[in-house]
Formats: structure tokens, C-alpha cells, sequence
């Protein structure tokens, strides 16, 4: 095993084979470590050795597949949102070598890449190199795993004249348009795993009252399984003229991590679409 793994080329092919990230859970591909031995020792311990580096992968495997926020998958084309590889390699009688490499397919980021050290070549030393790696695994997955939003349909809030009339039914409309595209934005965006908000039927979800129930979207959304929320709004000055404000909410807390106002804009109601997937993305995508 090379001191120094290139990993570009294989960030393309994994990119190539990314189909989506898991509805309810980050899933994970993990392949088969690689094993060198270059310790030039007379007695020939390949079987040992390959003994060894499955149980290492069956343990490892166990442990990620025991967190339920991970759910193992075969390849990047099953849908892995992350890819972790590695290879160990035994320098001397006493001495190994584990690099491992953590790879976001969906940002093309290389999140973690370590080499450790370890010493002895015995079940207990394997056993122990195991549970570190593990552990350093887990915490760069936790580190970069998408976050957790439960993104709220947006609601509109009319001034206009005319609040109130034929027009209804076509707001409702354009309104399911603007939420069905911010949130396909930030579900691609790689950062973000929504949220299904279909089961909330507390009132102000179904009245579209969120706006005015000073944060209590933050706890419905908690009950979802959700760590953020986001609530977006529609104010409709004019036939010709509103603006678009959004609001996200750590669940936990109920603090405001990001809010965003367009400011008055001009068009129609064909255009809130355009507008708030540029608002939502410019604050919360571009910005990371």
C-alpha cells in the first residue's frame, strides 16, 4: 500500500454513480480495505493476515450499521452518499499501517483522509486498530452527514385588495410550486436530507399558519426527526409586486440559524418560484 492514495480520480467515477441519498437515513458504501505486507519477514502469514482484515471489515461494517442514522449500501450506485476506503499495510514485525479515506459523493469532497499507526500483529492489536478507526470514522461521517430539514410549504400573505377571491385556487397552485422547487434545491444540494412533513397535522400546518405561531414549527418539525426547520413566506404587495422571506430554526432550540427577505421584487406570481429557489439558495447553499 502506497503511503499516499490519489483520490481524484476515483472522486469522478463516484460522482458518476450517485442515483440520491436515503429518505430516512445517510447511506454508506464501504468497500474492502487492501493489505500489503512489505515487512520482508521469513515466515509467510498471508493467511493470518487475510483472516484478520475480514473480521477488521465485518467489525467495522457492524459498527456503522448499528448507528441508525447510517444504512450500508453495496456501491455508490445503490445510492451512497458517502464512500469510505482504506488499505493497511504491515511496515515491520511490529509495526502497521491503516490509511483510510472518507469521501462526500455528492459534494465531491474528500472529508477525511488519515494515516494511523498501530502497533503488533496479533487478534487483540487488530481488534483495538478496529475500534479506532471506527470511531474516527464515525465522527467525520457525523461531521459531514447532510442536515436533517423539514421544509414547511410555503404560505402566503396577501395585502393585496383582493386578498380574498377567484384567485385561490391558482395561489395554492403556485404556491405547491414554490415548495416542490426549493425543496428539490436543497435536497440536491447535498447539504440537506428532507424531511417528510406529510404526517404533521397540527393546526397551524394545515390552516398554513406558521408564520404566526412564533416558532412552533421548530418542535413539530422535531417530532418529524428533523435537527432545522424552515417556514417561507409569500407577501403579496401587488398583482405586480411582492416579496419572499424564509426562516430556519434549530429544532433542539428553537433558535433562528438563517433567515432571508427579497426585498420587493416586481412580476407576477409566475415568477415566486424563480425568486425563492435564488433566495433559499444563495443563503443556504452558496454560503457553505
Amino acid at each position: 500500500m502506497r503511503r499516499t492514495l490519489s483520490l481524484l480520480p476515483l472522486l469522478v467515477l463516484l460522482t458518476a454513480g450517485l442515483n440520491g441519498r436515503a429518505a430516512a437515513e445517510t447511506t454508506i458504501a464501504l468497500d474492502d480495505f487492501s493489505y500489503t505486507d512489505t515487512s520482508a519477514e521469513p515466515v509467510d502469514q498471508s493467511a493470518a493476515h487475510e483472516r484478520r482484515l475480514q473480521a477488521f471489515m465485518v467489525a467495522l461494517r457492524r459498527d456503522i450499521a448499528a448507528d441508525p442514522r447510517y444504512r450500508l449500501a453495496p456501491s455508490v450506485k445503490e445510492g451512497a452518499a458517502f464512500k469510505v476506503i482504506g488499505g493497511i499495510q504491515k511496515t515491520s514485525t511490529l509495526v502497521q499501517w491503516a490509511k483510510v479515506a472518507v469521501i462526500d459523493v455528492g459534494a465531491k469532497k474528500v472529508v477525511m483522509d488519515k494515516l494511523y499507526t498501530f502497533r503488533g500483529d496479533n487478534d487483540e492489536s487488530w481488534d483495538r486498530a478496529e475500534m479506532f478507526v471506527s470511531r474516527e470514522v464515525m465522527a467525520a461521517l457525523a461531521a459531514s452527514a447532510p442536515v436533517a430539514l423539514a421544509v414547511f410549504d410555503f404560505e402566503l400573505e396577501d395585502t393585496t385588495a383582493a386578498a380574498v377571491g377567484a384567485s385561490a385556487t391558482s395561489d395554492a397552485s403556485t404556491l405547491a410550486e414554490v415548495t416542490g422547487s426549493v425543496r428539490e434545491a436543497l435536497g440536491q444540494s447535498g447539504r440537506y436530507r428532507l424531511v417528510d412533513v406529510g404526517p404533521a397535522n397540527e393546526q397551524a400546518v394545515k390552516a398554513h399558519t406558521l408564520r404566526d405561531c412564533e416558532g412552533c414549527e421548530a418542535a413539530i418539525a422535531q417530532k418529524l426527526g428533523a435537527d432545522q426547520s424552515l417556514i417561507g413566506v409569500v407577501r403579496r404587495v401587488s398583482r405586480t409586486e411582492y416579496t419572499l422571506g424564509f426562516q430556519v430554526r434549530d429544532t433542539r432550540t428553537g433558535a433562528v440559524l438563517a433567515r432571508g427577505d427579497s426585498g420587493l421584487r416586481l412580476g407576477a406570481d409566475y415568477s415566486w418560484k424563480r425568486g425563492a429557489v435564488r433566495l433559499v439558495s444563495e443563503r443556504l447553499v452558496a454560503t457553505h
